[in-house]
């Protein structure tokens, strides 16, 4: 039985003529399209083909003009140009995409990625202090800076102009930048909103490649290609949680058929010691192998390592920097149990608040926001986790529908250093004594906002397909949804009245339930992936909600049901 109960909604059945309208596919297939709000069979057709109709033009974006005659400019009077990033798996490719977008059009440029733990979250004026010193005279941001007015401001004063890209919730006062390229921003016509920073600088990169009269640049023997950063635009927009669908579904798309034909120096490695073929690269292998490894080095100690293995020419330079990720994202998962662990043990003494608030000395930066994801998949309600340190501590939130996190955080923007975020994550750093205020102003908002929510999850099922409809040719179809992620799921499906034959523990510590069922006809295997978490007893006959997957082992597959949740059969 679940541990924490779900609430399940199954889902409308499609309109006959709807599916009518899609007779080539198959009706599961069809009734999940519907099921995800392409209500339109054109719109549906376009979501399977990965077909972004509406204008993708950069200069769409505001700013993007100033931004691109203020980079002309300064290549004109050969100044160097700094490329200010994030330490994470987002905001280091997006410093990829950059770097080598500007030394294509002929710029001098370099990359500064941030010390989490010295220099903190967004834009350090000291470190622009130090840039300016050593003659930097414009600076472009990727992935953060839309937060840092004060920062931006003091910039000025060093002689430096900069060029803000940033997909964070613009906060109450924007930065007085040269340029500002922010689709969030007031007035922004460009009409997807959710592209990632890495997707920001693909627009970027796109505008810089075009000539002033309009046209693409072919003043090389192989004129730039910003196609050529694809692979780098999947593994970013997917590791930040960025919804899969328009624009980024397509270039998710493009991505990943650019991986699977000749992946990156550095990918490469890192997929070699997952033991990935890159024919089977996946939007799953994107934020679950590559993008934590990506995202180790600058949780523990320092983003840079993962800028080198993605700047690698030679599988020799990216190997022995694969290795070191690998190994520092063991270290990050053994830290984020046992954080998590003693967050828990936190909350269940303090009782259940709207809100989740849990501070600690114990605790590092780099791992809040993995406890606070943790503590919102347990606990269903919004979760700030704080690393209290002396002088100034650092926090991560995540949150539900119904609490927008960053603006939660903008209502507060006067005890904090810096901030910013999105609806369900943000971060920030605050003066430790004002943890106190902090938590009591979040937990008001959180009681106004959801003081009669009931904060049970919601199951979303898509179909009620029996064990025979799961099938290899199922699986076949259900793959055109592919990439799927945030946004878009893959299927959920709820089969009833099913008898478990077989019960067995597998996996390290026994940490997994595998179950054999049958529904008097036909047998399935199952897995209940972390089962104490989702099982306290499994009853002799069930009600399950699964995940379709395929499982391969020496040469044989079957299909797969990978169970998030069940309940004792309602006969």
């Amino acid at each position: 039985m679940s541990a924490r109960p779900n609430r399940w909604h199954i889902a409308e059945p499609a309109p006959s003529h709807y599916i009518a309208a899609l007779s080539d596919l198959p009706p599961v297939l069809a009734q999940v399209l519907y099921n995800r709000g392409y209500r339109d069979p054109a719109q549906a057709r376009a979501f399977l083909e990965g077909r972004w109709e509406d204008p993708s033009d950069p200069f769409l974006l505001k700013g993007m003009a100033e931004a691109v005659q203020a980079i002309r400019r300064a290549i004109r009077d050969h100044q160097d140009i700094a490329i200010y990033g994030d330490y994470d798996a987002d905001g280091v490719s997006a410093a990829v995409v950059l770097v080598h977008a500007l030394r294509a059009v002929g710029a001098t440029g370099r990359i500064h990625i941030p010390h989490r733990y010295e220099e903190g979250y967004g834009v350090n004026a000291a470190a622009l202090r130090r840039l300016a010193e050593q003659g930097i005279r414009l600076v472009i941001t990727v992935d953060c800076g839309i937060s840092s007015a004060r920062e931006v401001a003091e910039a000025a004063e060093y002689g430096l102009q900069v060029i803000i890209t940033d997909h964070h919730t613009p906060g109450l006062e924007l930065p007085p930048a040269a340029a500002i390229i922010n689709p969030r921003q007031p007035d922004c016509p460009y009409p997807f909103k959710d592209l990632a920073g890495v997707g920001l600088a693909y627009k970027l990169a796109q505008a810089l490649f075009e000539r002033e009269d309009g046209g693409r640049r072919t003043d090389s023997p192989r004129p730039p290609d910003p196609d050529d950063f694809l692979d780098l635009v999947a593994v970013g927009t997917v590791a930040d949680l960025a919804p899969l669908r328009g624009e980024n579904r397509a270039l998710v798309q493009r991505g990943l058929a650019h991986m699977r034909r000749a992946p990156r120096p550095g990918l490469q490695a890192l997929l070699d010691l997952a033991a990935v073929a890159p024919q089977r690269i996946t939007a799953w292998t994107l934020g679950h192998i590559l993008g934590p490894r990506l995202n180790a080095s600058g949780r523990l100690t320092h983003a840079r390592y993962s800028l080198k293995l993605l700047m690698a020419a030679t599988p020799a330079e990216a190997h022995p920097l694969a290795r070191q990720l690998n190994e520092w994202n063991r270290q990050r998962q053994h830290l984020t149990l046992q954080y998590t662990e003693a967050a828990r043990q936190q909350v269940l003494a303090e009782g259940l608040p709207p809100l989740l608030f849990v501070a600690s000395r114990n605790f590092l930066s780099g791992i809040v926001g993995l406890v606070a994801s943790r503590l919102l998949d347990e606990f269903y309600r919004p979760a700030v986790v704080v690393a209290i340190e002396d002088g100034q501590s650092k926090g991560s939130a995540r949150s539900i529908p119904g609490f927008h996190i960053a603006e939660a955080l903008n209502a507060c923007h006067d005890l904090f250093e810096r901030h910013g975020g999105h609806a369900a994550a943000a971060g920030f750093t605050i003066r430790t004594e004002r943890l106190p205020e902090l938590q009591a102003r979040l937990q008001t908002l959180a009681i106004a906002a959801l003081g009669d929510h009931d904060f049970i999850r919601p199951l979303r099922i898509d179909a009620e397909p029996a064990l025979a409809d799961l099938t290899e040719r199922l699986m076949a179809n259900l793959a055109q949804l592919e990439p799927c992620g945030q946004d878009n799921p893959p299927p959920l499906f709820l089969t009833r009245g099913l008898r478990v034959l077989d019960r067995r523990y597998v996996g390290r510590d026994a940490a997994h339930l595998q179950l054999r069922l049958t529904d008097g006809q036909e047998e399935r295997r199952a897995v209940v992936f972390n089962h104490a978490r989702i099982t306290a007893h499994v009853p002799d006959r069930v009600d399950v909600v699964y995940q379709l997957a395929w499982n391969e082992w020496g040469g044989q597959g079957q299909v797969e049901m990978h169970i998030c949740d069940l309940r004792p059969a309602q006969l």
